[in-house]
């Protein structure tokens, strides 16, 4: 043999060791990587958590990367195929990337109808939909009309990987179809190491930097967002308790306190307060306060909106706040679809000037922002102002120009009122024993070492018991008999702490207390205040009656005759002597001075000519007198008040509910049909028993749906009756809580937060119900810098 052939044998024989070393060594790795993933198979996660966080979108599986690392070195298993064997696959398989691409980003888990079904010699088998949920990773191929899984499908197709040959090919490339053994098979490949790889490669696949980038936005948007809603929910608590926001300095109001403690403990809130301070300004919060308030004031108005007849009545008045000026509280009435009147505050507005013209445009100006129309106002109820009532200027005649089915109606209680003031200035002897305690009550107030006084004493006689002596209301009349009573129940007390008060102060003091002490042992001025005390307890009664949210016309011209007739029944001597009898038992019991009859001057002879002047035999005929004046005049002024055009009209449609014949004053509402409620009232008068408005309500209400379509013309006519407002009491409620809100330490409130702290104050229910994440989607809807913070939320 040659030296070349010899040397070339040589070669081939070092190149076959070569090989057969290289391969043994291939062997030893693989046997190596096989028993260090068999002991680190203990510490990857489970099966389940690996499949659930494969699914989780980009830049969701940042908390996985400690538990990657624990697995990352099961990369290299199962590599002793040999690379014969894997050429082979490739080259069966040579469109393997085309077809990883058509898997698709997600589980293609269609209606299990469309899959195959398993067909055997005696049974059928079905594909379960449960499999689905059990197993997130199955996927139909429609190509192969089988069950792959989806993530092996997509590393071991989409990469030339040597661990192929080790995988299933039935879930990578073939397709499963074997049901009868379906969930040992997933059992199976789901606990496989090759399936795990497949799983922990999904999830630390890189992900676009734009994608990441997004999802860090989207974290900041949620954080920033969550920290919105804290804030908001401390405005809201805020207006809703009616406390002040801020204090004398910043630091120390109420609002910035409240995030503190609420930021307490808070970490993420902590940070973002004070990286965005200017989102607890007291623009934001304004803005904030108004969005809240405007919500609530169009969900009223859309209530009164949703009714199938549109009617609604306007309740008007007007107060000075602290700081003087003028605020007009608007409110609405409306009976909702339980046949129940509602009446709601609408705002405060603060007017330029109080004519009747400047309120009525003001007026129209809500309705109109409201989406009120002015053609379905029923009712208006104003106080007896000039400015208000007047025939001509007044706010109630303008807007009968606009709207002459606007029916005015002097409000009740405003009505009782001056009833009340009338009577009592009609007596001389209450009008005075009314200004004693009136005078006492304001000493009481002012002197500190007399209320000490009059407490120890009162406690020693009425055990440990005692009332505050009060001044009385300068303006409500119909008030003022908690202070007459608690006067007459310690007038003893009172007599006692007068006396010594006289005795031991400084001249003022004592001159005064001295005065007052002569006034009250006088037994008229006792006398008076039984007087009063009788005469103006049933007027308070009927104020407060009158007062009620659902009172109504008609409930409310039924109290008065109830009233009326009350005071008309007090008119006899029998009942002035039992008055007359017990006010000189205390006066003896106290030891007053007598009731006596003042002295009256003799009037001029051209006055009674040659007659003798009339003269009262004894006082208790000449208080008589003046006892009988009061009730004449509570009579006269009862028919007076009580005698208005607005009224009359609505006694003139309930009187065409009660009996049944429609009259022409129907004619002038437009929603109403005669000839429907004619047949309506004759069917209702024939199934149904009622005496008053309120019966025919409570039957309505009581009907089902059916029946209660058959008298839609009789529910109107009810809500007609119904919806215009007998007293403006809920606009004086609204004054209360302006006293609450805007006081010395808060006058320099801005009229914007005045009226949306009211409205939001006043509706606490309201406010209870509100959707805080639509407050802030409108917050945020403003511009594009808060668009760009807190993200937009998603539908």
């Amino acid at each position: 043999m040659s030296k070349r052939k010899k040397e070339g044998c040589r070669d081939i024989r070092q190149c076959f060791a070569s090989s057969q070393k290289k391969s043994k060594n291939k062997e030893v790795e693989a046997q190596r990587e096989q028993e260090r993933l068999e002991d680190e198979s203990s510490v990857c996660p489970s099966v389940s958590d690996i499949e659930s966080r494969a699914s989780e979108p980009a830049g969701e599986t940042e908390s996985l990367e400690d538990e990657s690392n624990l697995c990352q070195s099961s990369g290299g298993i199962e590599s002793g195929a040999s690379e014969a064997e894997e050429e082979r696959e490739h080259l069966e398989d040579g469109n393997i990337g085309e077809k990883a691409e058509q898997l698709g980003l997600h589980p293609n888990q269609p209606d299990v109808r469309v899959i195959p079904t398993q067909i055997l010699p005696n049974k059928t088998l079905h594909f379960q939909e449960k499999w689905f949920r059990m197993y997130t990773w199955l996927h139909y191929c429609q190509l192969r009309k089988g069950i792959l899984c989806f993530y092996c499908a997509k590393y071991f197709m989409a990469q030339n990987s040597r661990l192929a040959s080790k995988a299933d090919p039935m879930f990578i490339k073939r397709g499963f179809t074997n049901w009868r053994k379906a969930v040992e098979k997933f059992s199976a490949h789901q606990n496989s190491q090759c399936h795990k790889l497949a799983m922990m490669t999904r999830i630390h696949e890189a992900k676009p930097v734009n994608v990441q980038l997004e999802r860090q936005i989207e974290r900041q948007q949620q954080e920033a967002r969550r920290n919105l809603m804290k804030i908001v929910e401390g405005v809201k608590f805020s207006g809703r308790q009616g406390i002040a926001f801020r204090g004398h300095e910043k630091e120390s109001g109420n609002f910035s306190q409240l995030m503190k403690y609420k930021a307490k403990g808070d970490a993420e809130l902590t940070t973002w307060l004070d990286g965005h301070i200017d989102f607890t300004s007291p623009q934001i919060q304004n803005e904030l306060l108004k969005l809240m308030a405007n919500t609530i004031v169009k969900e009223i108005a859309a209530e009164v909106m949703s009714s199938a007849v549109v009617q609604f009545a306007l309740i008007i008045d007007g107060t000075q706040d602290i700081s003087g000026a003028e605020q007009e509280s608007i409110c609405i009435r409306f009976v909702d679809k339980d046949l129940q009147p509602k009446e709601e505050f609408l705002g405060l507005y603060q007017v330029s000037s109080t004519t009747g013209q400047n309120i009525a445009n003001m007026a129209c100006d809500v309705m109109t922002r409201l989406n009120l129309p002015l053609s379905q106002l029923r009712g208006q109820t104003y106080d007896g102002a000039a400015n208000m009532s007047g025939h001509l200027q007044g706010v109630q005649a303008i807007l009968k120009k606009q709207q002459p089915l606007a029916l005015y109606c002097h409000c009740g209680a405003h009505c009782v009122n001056l009833i009340t003031q009338a009577v009592c200035v009609a007596s001389v002897l209450v009008r005075d024993s009314m200004g004693l305690v009136h005078e006492l009550g304001g000493f009481f107030n002012q002197s500190g070492k007399f209320k000490l006084i009059f407490q120890d004493i009162a406690k020693s006689e009425h055990d440990g018991r005692f009332t505050n002596i009060k001044p009385l209301c300068p303006t409500r009349w119909t008030v003022r008999t908690h202070a007459i009573r608690s006067v007459l129940r310690q007038y003893e007390s009172v007599l006692t702490a007068l006396e010594e008060m006289a005795s031991c102060s400084s001249a003022e003091t004592s001159a005064k207390a001295s005065g007052l002490h002569g006034a009250f042992l006088k037994g008229s001025t006792l006398l008076g205040l039984v007087m009063a005390e009788d005469l103006t307890g049933d007027l308070e009664c009927l104020n407060t009656s009158l007062q009620c949210r659902k009172q109504t016309i008609s409930g409310m011209l039924g109290a008065v005759d109830h009233a009326k007739t009350s005071m008309q029944h007090k008119r006899t001597e029998e009942t002035f002597d039992v008055l007359f009898a017990n006010a000189q038992a205390m006066a003896t019991k106290f030891d007053l001075q007598p009731i006596q009859m003042p002295h009256v001057r003799r009037p001029p002879n051209r006055y009674t000519g040659q007659a003798a002047a009339h003269t009262h035999p004894d006082a208790q005929s000449f208080y008589r007198a003046q006892f009988y004046t009061a009730l004449d005049t509570a009579n006269s002024q009862f028919t007076k008040r009580f005698a208005q055009a607005g009224f009359l009209k609505l006694q003139e449609l309930e009187n065409v509910l009660l009996s049944g014949e429609v009259e022409n004053i129907v004619n002038e509402y437009p929603e109403f049909n005669l000839d429907h409620l004619r047949v309506q009232l004759a069917m209702f008068r024939a199934s149904y028993i009622y005496g008053t408005c309120s019966d025919v309500a409570s039957i309505i209400r009581d009907m089902v749906p059916e029946v209660r379509g058959l008298f839609g013309q009789v529910e109107t006519l009810v809500r007609l009756l119904l919806v215009v407002p007998a007293s403006s009491a809920e606009a004086e409620r609204s004054f209360s809580a302006l006293r609450r809100l805007k006081t010395w330490l808060r006058a320099s409130m801005t009229q914007t937060r005045l009226n949306s702290v009211a409205v939001c104050h006043v509706h606490q229910k309201h406010l209870d119900r509100l959707d805080l994440e639509e407050i802030c989607d409108s917050f945020i809807a403003v511009n594009a810098r808060r668009k760009k913070t807190f993200g937009t939320q998603q539908p």
